[in-house]
């Protein structure tokens, strides 16, 4: 039941901006693996095989230790309320960090958000669709103001406080590349 591509069709990006959630997978050499749900207004797709998203600041920050050592990502989409489908982007991440002159060419993608932590470039290597058949009905009823709250009360500079005192070492003690001392 699962169809493969080698990039994102128009149909692909037309259902990936439909989703109100998409989930973020990522894994080291050894240690856990890594599932994360996103949402808020955070992915852009730049052209058929490359994909940027952005990581607020949350609890941990184990995609971008994970990415330092081992690129593999992988986005998946589901569809919750209309014809099941469920999109799986697989390829290779790079983390974006403000420092890197990157980050000034990607930012401007995005709404502006306090907590805004790395960047996410993804080069595709494959696209599936498979048909989502067993995944239930869920209707979205807006997004949650509560991170975006938390990190506006914190101010720029208490971010980047909570950035090391919380986001420096995954769960396995990986660096994140968020240590103003690396």
């Amino acid at each position: 039941m699962a169809d493969q591509y080698p990039a994102l069709l128009d149909r692909h990006v037309e259902f990936m901006q439909q989703q109100h959630l998409f989930f973020v997978a990522t894994a080291a050499a050894e240690g856990y693996v890594n599932i994360s749900p996103k949402g808020m207004d955070t992915l852009r797709v730049v052209d058929t095989q490359k994909v940027i998203w952005l990581n607020l600041t949350g609890s941990g920050n184990e995609t971008a230790a994970h990415v330092l050592e081992n690129d593999r990502m992988t986005l998946m989409f589901c569809s919750f309320d209309r014809q099941p489908l469920i999109l799986r982007l697989y390829g290779n991440a790079k983390v974006i960090h403000a420092d890197d002159p990157a980050w000034s060419a990607n930012i401007g993608r995005f709404p502006s958000y306090t907590g805004a932590r790395q960047l996410f470039e993804i080069t595709l290597s494959l696209v599936q669709t498979s048909c989502g058949y067993a995944v239930p009905y869920f209707e979205a009823r807006g997004e949650r103001p509560t991170l975006a709250k938390w990190a506006d009360n914190k101010g720029r500079a208490g971010i980047e406080d909570y950035w090391q005192a919380k986001n420096t070492t995954s769960l396995n003690g990986k660096p994140t590349g968020m240590d103003s001392g690396e």
